[in-house]
């Protein structure tokens, strides 16, 4: 009995042996923490050190990547993983500036501190130019729940091209400390603009830009439309929470503006915040695409293919906007130049193969469908493929010929039925959305393409998803009204109540956002986006 036992164990000990490392299943590796593989770059161009990157494991880095296509990390890449869409969030950065700021749990308040005679600077600075970008001394209060940060002497400068107003009085007033009359607009903050130092930020952060609700009884549009990016897992989306704002001139009663929309600036910060498992790189070029002075950024070349140099120049703070305007310094402009126009005339010439072949090649053509996606969704008519406008590219690399390029998207506050140019936002078919953008319309040429986007418009609108359906975008934009309706009513005596319509000026004035009847946005929205073959 015993050596049959021996022989037994010996014959299983055999097989064991010659098993090779596949059969034994490896244990479920845990899901990688979202600090590790996101951006740890923090405002001063230092990358954070985390304990958890000690020892990275370099060829399981590498795995990943190539799974994802084009460098993304699960939980920040193009917002899926194997099938579960993974929102992009504060806490995906690693970066305390901006969890701080852009928590959406508090809403901050904000009091911009100016001397009578500063104030009188920017107001007559406007009626000079008022495009201008100067800006302006103020200190700043930013209180947060129990917590206030008092910030000596940093820049404040208007905003906005069509928006931008003078913030008090007519053309050629002062202020007026007696009866003053105040009116909403964008601002502009840079806490460091005058003293480059750390006590010139909040927690790294030394930008934010201030919007207000301008056309959107609602107060909701940009902000939904950029918690949409976000939920949907596009990482190249802007930050953006809501704020109450006060201006105070000497030492009178602060004036309270109201309710304004927080955002986070693109500009090279933007993209160092981003760089782990997302750009890969912050040494690249960064453009701010717009209809300017050379009219559409449509990027398409001039005759003969030639590359239109006259509608590029960089950012010269002269507050002209140019079409293609390089936000870096001068003497990486005829680089950067040259690499847009390399971009441009491949875009523009190749044939149909060649360019399916080389698209794939400089650009995660899945991420960029998605984030368009989300755009058509919207119903973004402002855009890129609609009116040649309000778009950021990013090329990752200062190479002419080898780069990834990145678009970003731009100034959401005309959407969600407010429209023009396309005749119904909610109805345009997606695949034709518009004729102004060539990057878009070579991409729909592709049924590969054309399904890609159409099946990330699918999972938008559908109702499992919480997304963009209407029975989770009512209740979402609900929620974020209540929170804000105590606070609406302002010293400019305007956009003092929330109610449901579009902008007065565009052409479908019907649609409605909490009603949620036939006329619902989402709801039409999403039966145009079912009907899609």
């Amino acid at each position: 009995m015993k050596h049959r036992i021996i022989l037994f164990l010996f014959a299983v000990l055999t097989v064991i042996a010659a098993c090779t490392p596949d059969c034994i299943l490896p244990e479920e590796p845990e899901t990688e923490d979202t600090e590790q593989n996101d951006s740890t770059e923090v405002e001063t161009g230092k990358e954070e050190e985390k304990p958890d990157q000690e020892d990275p494991d370099k060829e399981e880095e590498e795995d990943k990547k190539e799974d994802t296509g084009d460098g993304t990390d699960e939980g920040t890449g193009d917002g899926t993983d194997e099938g579960l869409i993974t929102p992009f969030t504060t806490a995906s950065l690693g970066h305390e500036g901006i969890s701080y700021i852009w928590d959406e749990n508090v809403i901050p308040e904000i009091t911009i501190h100016m001397t009578s005679d500063e104030w009188n600077a920017l107001l007559r600075r406007y009626d000079e130019f008022s495009h201008n970008v100067d800006y302006f001394h103020a200190d700043f209060t930013y209180r947060k729940g129990s917590e206030t940060i008092f910030i000596e002497d940093g820049g404040v400068r208007l905003r906005g091209n069509t928006s931008r107003r003078r913030p008090e009085g007519n053309g050629g007033e002062v202020h007026n400390s007696t009866h003053p009359d105040w009116h909403h607009c964008h601002f502009g903050i840079n806490f460091r603009k005058f003293h480059k130092d750390d006590a010139h930020q909040i927690k790294g952060i030394r930008k934010i830009n201030l919007k207000w609700f301008k056309d959107d009884p609602c107060y909701v549009r940009e902000l939904y439309c950029y918690d949409l990016f976000r939920r949907y897992g596009i990482w190249t989306s802007a930050f953006s929470t809501y704020c109450r704002l006060w201006l105070q001139i000497d030492n009178e009663t602060p004036a309270y503006y109201g309710i304004y929309n927080m955002i986070e600036p693109i500009d090279d910060k933007f993209i160092s915040k981003r760089v782990n498992g997302m750009f890969e790189s912050d040494g690249g070029f960064l453009w701010k695409c717009v209809y300017g002075e050379g009219g559409m950024a449509d990027l398409k070349t001039d005759g003969g293919n030639s590359v239109p140099e006259w509608k590029m120049n960089w950012d010269q703070d002269n507050g002209i906007n140019y079409t293609y305007e390089f936000k870096g310094d001068e003497e990486d402009f005829s680089a950067a130049r040259t690499q847009l126009g390399d971009f441009m005339q491949k875009l523009n010439g190749k044939g149909e193969e060649s360019f399916y072949q080389w698209i794939n090649e400089v650009c995660d053509v899945e991420f960029l469908l998605k984030t368009y996606a989300v755009n058509v969704a919207v119903g973004m008519w402002d855009d890129h493929w609609g009116n040649g406008n309000n778009f950021y590219l990013y090329f990752n690399t200062t190479d002419q010929y080898s780069y990834k390029v990145f678009f970003l998207p731009y100034d959401y506050d005309n959407t969600l039925g407010t429209s023009s140019i396309v005749s119904d936002a909610g109805r345009q078919d997606p695949y034709d959305w518009g004729s102004s953008g060539l990057l878009m319309e070579r991409l729909m040429r592709f049924e590969e393409f054309r399904n890609i986007y159409r099946d990330a418009l699918k999972e938008l609108a559908d109702p499992a998803n919480s997304l963009f359906h209407m029975d989770a975008s009512v209740p979402r934009i609900k929620a974020w009204q209540n929170r804000i309706s105590p606070y609406i009513s302002n010293d400019t005596g305007e956009d003092m109540s929330i109610y449901d319509e579009p902008a007065s000026w565009g052409n479908c004035h019907f649609y409605r956002l909490m009603d949620t009847g036939s006329n619902n946005f989402f709801r039409v929205k999403t039966e145009t986006i079912n009907n899609m073959q």
